[in-house]
């Protein structure tokens, strides 16, 4: 066989698939190394570096602009700090204030780009799966200020899915300046997203997490450490803009209750998950509830949102807590200041406004209401067990992310990131995780790959090692029906493993491949396709079929004589 460099370089696709990874596959030094990384990702890492930056100024603009608009609707004043959706300056009036959000939002969606419609995260997802991680440069634009009207005119969504979205816009969009691969545009798009996240919350690892869980489909160091090294910069500029007074050092919702940690609280926490296991399908069949009812509206989708606004301006008559991001009333609930029959209203008025106004085609995100409505269930569910509010708003808080989003792991850290408060991470572990088998039984789909459904496309969230990586050439090839010989032209050997073998026959669009001695290049065998499938018959068999290794001797009683 020939090892000629230069012929692969000229046949082999330059992308994860072939390129630098199948060449490094061929690298017999390198083959069986427990990652698939070489020293292009120091370059992506600069990149991510670079992306972080920017990723981090324009979150951090994302959120001056909300408040911006708040004060601009509510107020009638210029200011640039969140604030709270108020009824004290028009009165009943204030009800039409999200109809004029909407009408603008619809206009921009119309005329502008329809990508902003939406919660961002299902946009990204959608980006990186058939779009080549190609974001549109104008959506680096229309996305956050489309946004910032929807939530600074009173619509009760959160900042962090138009700031991932926008984010992952920075890093898609500097990197097609760039020459690189789909996968490597794809680490960028994910690095920026999780940059932004960082740069409002404040939460770091909760940000690295959201991006391995939710956006980068791999668990791999090409991705994970310039996601990091993203989301680092992006969080040591917070703390500068805070040093600065622009931004508070403090967590974004502080516990300061330290209960003490007994069994019974795990028990309780089970209960509080299973009861957000519950609002998690809820949450999910409210929203497309809703987006499926404007599907029957007669008009056309531009005026959705209006009519979406009016039902969120008549919910903020009922209950003003429920406009706007509503990090003023997390951090009521988690400090107990809201009591029983307030924590009700707000629970049924924030999901039905927000349900009602994401389902109209506007633009904002899902986690901070998810935040809200959960920290009110627990509080509801964790009333009946007495001791500090708070303490049950944290775990519905995290439960119901947990359920609703799929991604028990960035809940979790979020809740303790958001609060600092660490002594409650296992009881906040017991309920997020009974959240979330709960909602895997009853749902199919999460709150957000079920838009990605809707378009038709599918996503499998579950990872696992491939088991074309456990087995080796040799357990599988056919012998050789040919005398022993020297073979020339592309081969397989017996000491590589299975997916080496698919990428290969992947790249050069073959069926089957001749195995050869490493040492002497003599044909010992042969490779095809359907050879491959026996690693996956061998998965099949380890889930489908049952055994019983060990029994028990029968038991012998003693004979009567």
């Amino acid at each position: 066989m020939s090892h000629d460099a230069s012929r692969l370089d000229r046949r082999l696709p330059n992308d994860s698939i072939g390129g630098a990874d199948l060449r490094s596959d061929l690298d017999s030094e390198r083959r069986l190394a427990d990652f698939t990384v070489d020293r292009s990702v120091l370059k992506l890492v600069a990149l991510a570096l670079v992306v972080g930056a920017l990723s981090a100024g324009v979150a951090l603009a994302l959120i001056a602009l909300i408040g911006f608009f708040t004060h601009l609707a509510y107020y009638g004043d210029v200011g640039w700090h969140l604030a709270t959706p108020s009824l004290h300056r028009f009165g009943a009036w204030t009800v039409l204030i999200p109809v004029v959000g909407g009408l603008i939002v619809g206009l921009m969606a119309r005329f502008g780009s329809e990508r902003i419609r939406g919660h961002g995260i299902p946009e990204a997802m959608e980006t990186i799966l058939i779009r080549g991680s190609k974001v549109e440069p104008r959506l680096v634009f229309l996305k956050p200020i489309s946004s910032a009207i929807s939530i600074g005119s009173g619509g009760p969504f959160g900042a962090e899915g138009p700031i991932i979205l926008t984010g992952g816009a920075v890093g898609s969009v500097f990197a097609q300046f760039l020459e690189l691969t789909a996968r490597e545009r794809r680490t960028l798009l994910v690095a920026g997203a999780s940059a932004g996240m960082a740069a409002v919350f404040g939460t770091p690892l909760a940000a690295v997490l959201f991006g391995v869980e939710i956006l980068v489909f791999e668990w791999r160091p090409r991705s994970f450490v310039p996601i990091v090294a993203a989301v680092a910069v992006a969080d040591t500029l917070r703390t500068w803009f805070a040093s600065l007074g622009l931004l508070s050092r403090a967590p974004l919702f502080p516990l300061t209750v330290h209960p003490p940690l007994t069994a019974l609280l795990s028990v309780e926490a089970l209960t509080v998950g299973l009861a957000c296991g519950i609002l998690a399908w809820v949450l999910t069949a409210a929203v497309y509830g809703a987006e499926d009812a404007f599907k029957h509206v007669p008009i056309h989708w531009t005026w959705w949102p209006a009519i979406g606004g009016l039902v969120i301006g008549l919910g903020g008559l009922a209950d003003p807590r429920a406009l706007g991001v509503g990090y003023g009333t997390i951090a009521d609930e988690l400090a107990g200041r809201i009591a029983l029959g307030g924590l009700a209203l707000v629970l049924v008025v924030k999901l039905a406004i927000w349900a009602i106004g994401l389902g109209s085609g506007t633009s904002g995100g899902v986690l901070a209401p998810q935040l809200l409505i959960g920290a009110a269930a627990g509080g509801l569910v964790g009333h009946a067990f007495g001791g500090h509010p708070g303490v049950w708003a944290l775990l519905g808080m995290g439960a119901t992310l947990a359920g609703a989003m799929r991604a028990p792991l960035t809940a979790i850290v979020f809740s303790v990131e958001l609060t600092h408060e660490i002594a409650l991470m296992l009881p906040l572990v017991v309920a997020s995780a009974t959240a979330f088998l709960l909602s895997v039984l009853l749902l199919k789909r999460s709150i957000i790959t079920e838009k990605i459904a809707r378009r038709g496309f599918h996503v499998m969230r579950e990872y696992a090692v491939d088991p074309l990586e456990a087995m080796f050439v040799r357990e599988v090839m056919q012998p050789a029906v040919e005398p022993a010989g020297g073979v020339d032209g592309l081969v397989a050997y017996q000491d590589e493993v299975l997916r080496v073998v698919a990428g290969r026959m992947a790249a050069f669009e073959v069926d089957e491949l001749p195995v050869v001695d490493r040492e002497t290049g003599a044909l010992v065998g042969a490779v095809t396709v359907f050879d491959l499938l026996a690693a996956r018959r061998r998965q099949f068999l380890a889930e489908r079929s049952r055994e019983r290794p060990l029994q028990l001797p029968p038991l012998r009683l003693p004979s009567r004589r």
